[in-house]
């Protein structure tokens, strides 16, 4: 009984802490989406971020029900633990599952996505607008074309002119005054913006996944100390029933 009061104390203190750690998983599944929501057109894909962030809140005053059962006993608050334990279980199971789901689907679209926006792109030599969504994301990323430079050279052999040069958001962000000539190729981003958004989603996904993982495993040892105690202090007043 001693163990067990020992160690929900201590678990409740690791919840606070991780509770900010599922936050930062969280927020960082949402913003990817949202900041590349033109490759991604199905919002429901940052539903493990949002489950994420729900079970941060729920870790909170789990934290405090595990740290205050440890001290006093008291079968409501035993109760509602267990409660909280169950639900949070189900939230991180389900973005587990989710995160590990989405990671696998969404890497196959990224391709032909980014194909689609390198083909769709209007641009001429030394008259790039540079609004778009492709020149929004190689300027965040300092990324050229889907695997290089030369898809926007495959991209521009299919119309009767070939402008030779890319757009200037290829160009790396020290060279001011690089127009995106192809002369200049050591003045352009080397790396295709496809491994580097896929780089991305899978640091983002496969935080919440193990995230998720480890603190299952936590709330299954919570959730075991709280019915060590629960067996320590039996409902003497419902023995009639």
């Amino acid at each position: 009984r001693s163990f067990a009061q020992s160690l929900l104390r201590f678990l409740g203190f690791i919840f606070w802490g991780t509770a900010a750690v599922q936050a930062f998983g969280g927020v960082l599944v949402v913003l990817m989406f949202k900041n590349y929501r033109y490759l991604f057109q199905e919002s429901y894909l940052s539903l493990p971020g949002w489950l994420a962030l729900a079970t941060a809140v729920i870790l909170l005053p789990t934290g405090v029900l595990a740290v205050s059962i440890s001290v006093k006993c008291s079968r409501n608050q035993q109760g509602t633990l267990m409660y909280l334990l169950l639900l949070l279980l189900c939230l991180e199971i389900s973005s587990a599952a989710l995160a590990r789901s989405y990671c696998i689907r969404t890497a196959s679209q990224l391709e032909s996505a980014m194909g689609y926006l390198v083909h769709q792109h209007n641009w001429t030599c030394y008259q790039d607008p540079g609004r778009s969504a492709v020149d929004v994301i190689q300027r965040k990323l300092q990324c050229c074309g889907v695997h290089n430079y030369t898809d926007w050279l495959k991209a521009s052999s299919s119309s009767r002119h070939h402008p030779a040069c890319v757009p200037e958001s290829c160009c790396k962000e020290k060279h001011s005054h690089c127009k995106g000539d192809l002369g200049d190729v050591e003045q352009l981003s080397e790396e295709g913006c496809l491994k580097k958004l896929e780089d991305q989603l899978r640091f983002a996904m496969l935080y919440v996944f193990w995230c998720c993982t480890v603190l299952s495993i936590l709330e299954l040892l919570a959730g075991v100390s709280n019915g060590i105690l629960m067996r320590h202090q039996p409902f003497h007043d419902l023995r009639i029933l």
